[in-house]
């Protein structure tokens, strides 16, 4: 019995600075999902009014412009998805449900015999995508929570001149959209070529970003006028507003991945207070009951002397 009361005294001790680190855990990510929030926040309406205008000019301009704007297929042949994960875990669900989210797709679309090639974004999704032995074209890893704009380049230029050179026919971006604190959700979005129906909503947090100005559908009759011209004006806008499209989602799987991490650490830190208690009760018990063993036993030992 004191085996066991020294075992479950050790047991005890060891929860609780396992407690200690997941609390501790669970602050720091509280502060930088802060942080993350209000990085997303003060861009998101900027990026969604920007698709918005570009998706109505794609429509109204003559196509052959811009290469952005050139349509390939059908059929399709090729895609290629931008998968944003985190590079470290410990954040619950969030790395596994948009993996999950992007082979499902990965596997409709190679069912319509289309190859799927990939532009990982953190540790964890190219992990994957490498362990599975799929075409990985880029790797991104080490971003910070808060990025600039600047930083995103990198990616952007890949996206953009892949589908402009012709090597891919459609390019989506595989990311996790802030909705609150305890929810997330995984979206896999077309980014090219534009789509004038593709949710734009890059978050959800309380009312929609977008009002809904046209819930028929039907194209807007607004009339544009390029100054100096159409080319040069779409030139200059239309990378501008991929690379911010693919900012925008860093910044959403940023907050997204600090959210999710401090839910996790709280879990885990309120299972070991649980556990504490349940494995003081049991020490409690085993203590007392090798207290009553032993005066038992002096007692016993006394009647046999007497």
């Amino acid at each position: 019995m004191a085996v066991s009361i020294k075992i479950i005294r050790r047991r005890i001790k060891s929860i609780a600075n396992t407690k200690k680190i997941t609390k501790a855990m669970e602050l720091v990510a509280a502060s930088k999902m802060k942080k993350a929030q209000n990085a997303t926040l003060k861009t998101r309406t900027y990026s969604n009014k920007a698709w918005s205008l570009i998706t109505d000019l794609s429509f109204k301009t003559e196509r052959k412009i811009h290469p952005l704007l050139v349509r390939n297929g059908p059929p399709i042949k090729k895609i290629c998805v931008a998968l944003i994960t985190s590079d470290r875990g410990l954040c619950g669900g969030f790395n596994s449900q948009i993996i999950k989210k992007t082979l499902e797709f990965q596997k409709r679309e190679m069912a319509n015999g289309r190859e799927v090639d990939f532009i990982t974004v953190g540790k964890k999704g190219r992990d994957v995508i490498a362990r599975n032995h799929f075409n990985i074209v880029a790797d991104f890893t080490d971003i910070g929570s808060i990025i600039s704009l600047f930083e995103m380049k990198a990616i952007s230029k890949i996206i953009i001149d892949d589908f402009t050179s012709g090597k891919y026919d459609e390019m989506y971006l595989a990311y996790t959209d802030f909705v609150s604190t305890i929810t997330q959700k995984s979206k896999i979005i077309k980014l090219l070529p534009f789509e004038k129906n593709r949710d734009i909503d890059l978050g959800n947090v309380g009312k929609n970003t977008i009002e809904d100005e046209n819930p028929s559908g039907e194209a807007s009759e607004y009339e544009f006028i390029f100054e100096p011209n159409p080319d040069q004006v779409l030139e200059y806008m239309l990378p501008r507003v991929v690379e911010m499209q693919v900012y925008q989602a860093i910044l959403e799987s940023n907050a997204s991945e600090h959210s999710a991490r401090m839910v996790a650490m709280k879990n885990a830190s309120d299972a070991a207070v649980d556990m504490i208690f349940d494995l003081t009760l049991a020490y409690n018990q085993a203590r007392q009951t090798s207290i009553t063993k032993e005066i038992m036993e002096i007692v016993g030992g006394k009647a046999a002397l007497e």
